[in-house]
């Protein structure tokens, strides 16, 4: 089996199942339902830096209206590519058959969160290598875990490539049914020396309405007990090649 049938088996056995988060899915001895919860990567290799501060922005206002919320930095350590192995499709769905870098780790979290929130500085115009090989490989190997839950993502910059760098990382969202959380313009924040990204007070603004709007969804979503539309059709894949 190569990578493209690969794909389309996994894709189409995640649309035909009906994929309940696991958090919504606990029972809370209080209020019935669990609080949700969202994990917020730190694509930066910078655990203090610029990226971390719109993420703690965004915690902070998540707490505001009662969403769990925890940051991962995915640090200065070697991040694997996916190289196609063919690993992930032997265990069953386990994941990535490499299990020493932050992969696993994110892999291990996203089983008890409701939503996914990576923020990553702009690189040439690009997402940081890091988190764009963690998150292939996450989506890859272990797509299930992310499915339907909503999603966003947010670029720090000093001056240009931002709207670039979120296209990268919406498309990613968007290929694994995920919601694409907006907010009241594209989620960017601009600073170059440490901490500075916190005098862009519109990018803070940014952050802020987009965990507001992450709130809102979540609560929406899970109201009812049923994360996840039922779909009538599998995934049709067509090649223009042939």
């Amino acid at each position: 089996m190569n990578r493209r049938d690969f794909i389309k088996k996994a894709t189409m056995a995640a649309a035909g199942a009906a994929v309940v988060s696991p958090v919504s899915a606990m029972l809370n001895n209080v209020t019935g339902v669990k609080t949700p919860k969202v994990l917020l990567v730190n694509g930066s290799p910078r655990t203090d830096g610029n990226t971390f501060c719109c993420l703690k922005e965004i915690e902070a206002t998540l707490q505001k209206h009662g969403v769990e919320s925890e940051i991962v930095q995915i640090g200065r350590k070697p991040v694997r590519m996916c190289i196609n192995c063919g690993g992930c499709r032997q265990n069953n769905g386990a994941g990535c058959a490499f299990d020493d870098d932050m992969c696993s780790v994110i892999a291990e979290k996203m089983k008890e969160s409701d939503a996914l929130i990576v923020g990553t500085p702009v690189y040439y115009g690009q997402p940081n290598g890091g988190i764009l090989s963690l998150m292939q490989r996450l989506f890859y190997s272990t797509g299930h875990l992310v499915q339907n839950k909503p999603a966003a993502a947010l670029a720090v910059c000093r001056r240009g490539g931002a709207t670039a760098t979120l296209q990268t990382m919406n498309m990613m969202f968007e290929m694994m049914n995920m919601p694409v959380v907006t907010s009241q313009y594209w989620n960017i924040a601009y600073g170059a020396g440490k901490g500075e990204v916190k005098l862009d007070t519109e990018g803070m603004q940014t952050m802020r309405t987009l965990a507001t709007n992450m709130a809102f969804l979540l609560k929406k979503i899970h109201a009812d007990g049923n994360p996840a539309p039922q779909r009538d059709e599998f995934p049709a894949f067509m090649n223009f090649i042939r």
